[in-house]
């Protein structure tokens, strides 16, 4: 069986995604695409050798009845719009992160999966199929290490586009490590406090302060750090290690040939994000796509992760502005979330 998508928004993600359901996903064939620039998506299908559908608006790749399922990545604040009138018109959807940009935006997409009586939605939170994640993940669920106690993340971007943001380092760079160890620790947030370390030269503090420093609390009481740091000049560099009471996991670093010469030993670090997690997110939409085949409902992030995500998201946007630590609530989950 092969299912038929549309794909909306074709960026610099969108036009990776597209590469990939067209050329090494299986069981999915991409009949429509969408963008609001005039010609880009037109490129995109070129490049790729790809015929489908080129619509403008992407209500009307919604209402196209070959399609079947809707990816969304188009720009983070037009997610939670598209989301809901694709699962209004009965149709799944995998979002690519940020499920929205505020929680109360999730809301309305939790709501309206809510409404379909099943689960339809997958959030692209691809590091929970990221190898060392996964093995990360298994050994704190065998309790090999013990109880976790503490955790170091690290999230460095080689460079930012024009116009960035201080929040956005929360709402676009930071969700992952939000998602991820949310996931890893089977464990909620309790409180959030931000901190702006010496700022470097490379961002304009008036409208991005760079790098922070993000402490947060889980409800278990399992401090976290996390650096982000989104104008990094070495490289883009992930890194996380989580302490227990009998001992540390670290994730591992991205294979590399090591070289000795001249008096040196050197390994690559890598500069791009996509190249970082390319396995990742290969694996992230075999699965969807192979468990919506098999009728089977999407297993990976949901709707709720992504409202859960975001709900923290803004805690963090909130402490940046206040300087203050603030304090994570969340609602009882939703019986179909």
């Amino acid at each position: 069986m092969v299912l038929k998508a549309g794909v909306v928004g074709i960026g610099m993600i969108g036009s990776d995604h597209l590469r990939r359901l067209s050329n090494t996903i299986s069981g999915v064939d991409v009949v429509a695409v969408c963008d609001i620039v005039d010609g880009k998506a037109k490129a995109a299908l070129k490049k790729f050798n790809l015929e489908a559908r080129d619509y403008k608006d992407y209500h009307d790749l919604i209402k196209d009845k070959e399609v079947e399922v809707v990816v969304i990545t188009a720009s983070n604040e037009s997610h939670a719009d598209i989301a809901v009138a694709a699962l209004n018109a009965n149709k799944y959807v995998f979002c690519e992160k940020p499920l929205a940009i505020s929680a109360a935006d999730c809301e309305r997409v939790v709501e309206a999966e809510r409404k379909t009586g099943k689960r339809m939605l997958q959030v692209g939170f691809m590091r929970r199929y990221d190898t060392g994640y996964m093995q990360l993940k298994q050994i704190i669920d065998s309790n090999e290490i013990g109880q976790p106690l503490m955790v170091h993340g690290r999230h460095y971007n080689a460079g930012t586009v024009p116009g960035y943001k201080t929040p956005q380092a929360i709402y676009e760079t930071l969700i992952h490590e939000i998602d991820v160890l949310h996931w890893l620790l089977n464990d909620n947030y309790k409180s959030v406090k931000v901190y702006f370390a010496r700022q470097t030269s490379k961002a304009d503090g008036s409208v991005l302060k760079d790098p922070q420093v993000v402490v947060l609390e889980t409800v278990k009481g399992i401090n976290i750090v996390v650096e982000v740091f989104v104008n990094c000049q070495y490289g883009y560099d992930i890194h996380c290690d989580v302490t227990g009471e009998l001992g540390m996991a670290e994730l591992p670093t991205v294979a590399s040939v090591a070289v000795r010469k001249g008096a040196k030993y050197s390994t690559d670090i890598l500069t791009d994000w996509k190249e970082r997690f390319i396995d990742a997110y290969d694996t992230e939409f075999q699965d969807f796509f192979d468990r919506l085949n098999a009728k089977q409902p999407p297993a990976g992030p949901s709707a709720w992760d992504g409202y859960l995500a975001a709900v923290t998201a803004d805690a963090c946007v909130r402490s940046q502005q206040s300087g203050n630590t603030e304090f994570i609530t969340l609602p009882a989950k939703p019986e179909l979330a």
